[in-house]
């Protein structure tokens, strides 16, 4: 079960606890540029274990793809990282650049948006499907290339396609390319940042009815980044909701979806329209304001600036994430919980 906060795994091997695929134990992300520090994560602890589908939603800027960056330290030189990021009980940040070559593709691989970008324009796509097969596993070019046909087989693909080129295919194809490629080594976790944005929608819900039925075959864990929470509602079982790079919500992804706590999140869920309803078409709901300059954060809830229900403590001090229930938490003075998840202390101004 994925939780809001990390869980410290003390279990030893033969009990039978599952270790989990991914610990993210209090992560923080600091870019460094011409305009000073800028914090872009602040604090996130999440967990998965195998099988397990999370989605992590918010709007643009809100951190979720550093946070899948920092993943597999993909983020930029000079950015400071501080917390951990445990794949399988191994720490990414500590890792050799050797280790993390080997971890790549083989223990956590990524599906990035906009496949046209990821694919190098100039190979055939089996060429492309292959190169981590060859390299992680040392087998030959053509063994590889066999073995991207089959996975091309099983993301839908016919294996005519193999000698295409990128340019060639859909944007749905693309995007299955991209799936068979983060699939090709077998990782034990995958990453979809954004990986239906660009497609309609009919592409769309093929591309996640795919995922979905890869995950239940195979029993890896996957993490889903949207800014539709719909989206991620219908394809996960858990839902992480940011915002100013903290977690604001967590929980299970449909009764989140429903019947969020945070005002933030709820916002969100409002922003989807009822089809067919001639109301909502014309009054369509939404948010005001956009959210906050990473670099000048406002004090106390980072939120209270566009809180349609904001109360005068909310710009003094903010709170970590309160059970709303066992399974479900959110960073708000209005969540009725039994107490704080980890830390009811509040937070001062200087921290929030």
């Amino acid at each position: 079960m994925t939780t809001g906060a990390t869980e410290k795994d003390d279990t030893k091997e033969g009990s039978g606890a599952v270790r989990p695929t991914l610990e993210i134990d209090d992560l923080r992300i600091t870019y460094r540029g011409s305009r000073g520090e800028i914090p872009a994560v602040r604090g996130i602890s999440l967990s998965l274990n195998p099988g397990d589908t999370l989605g992590l939603a918010g709007e643009s800027g809100c951190g979720k793809s550093t946070v899948a960056a920092a993943v597999l330290r993909l983020l930029p030189p000079g950015t400071e990282v501080t917390g951990r990021i445990l794949l399988d009980g191994e720490d990414i940040l500590a890792m050799s650049f050797g280790k993390l070559r080997a971890v790549r593709w083989a223990g956590a691989s990524i599906v990035f948006q906009g496949a046209m970008h990821s694919l190098n324009p100039v190979h055939r796509i089996a060429r492309q499907i292959a190169e981590p097969i060859v390299l992680h596993e040392g087998i030959g070019r053509e063994a590889a290339e066999r073995r991207a046909v089959e996975l091309m087989s099983q993301v839908g693909l016919p294996s005519w396609r193999a000698q295409s080129y990128p340019h060639e295919l859909s944007g749905g194809q693309r995007q299955r390319v991209m799936i068979a490629m983060a699939l090709a080594c077998a990782p034990q976790l995958i990453i979809a940042d954004e990986a239906t944005t660009a497609l309609d929608v009919m592409i769309q819900a093929q591309v996640l009815r795919l995922l979905k039925q890869l995950v239940s075959e195979r029993h890896i864990a996957l993490v889903m980044i949207s800014h539709d929470l719909s989206v991620l509602a219908d394809t996960c079982e858990r839902l992480a909701v940011m915002y100013a790079g903290r977690l604001v919500e967590h929980g299970p992804s449909r009764e989140v979806f429903a019947g969020a706590r945070h005002p933030y999140a709820q916002a969100l869920s409002a922003a989807f329209p009822t089809v067919g309803d001639p109301a909502e078409r014309r009054n369509p709901h939404g948010l005001a304001g956009d959210p906050p300059d990473p670099g000048n954060l406002p004090s106390g809830c980072s939120f209270h600036p566009r809180c349609p229900v904001v109360m005068d403590e909310c710009s003094t001090a903010t709170l970590a994430l309160r059970a709303a229930r066992d399974d479900w938490q959110a960073a708000c003075l209005r969540v009725d919980g039994p107490e704080a998840v980890a830390a009811p202390t509040l937070l001062t101004k200087g921290d929030a």
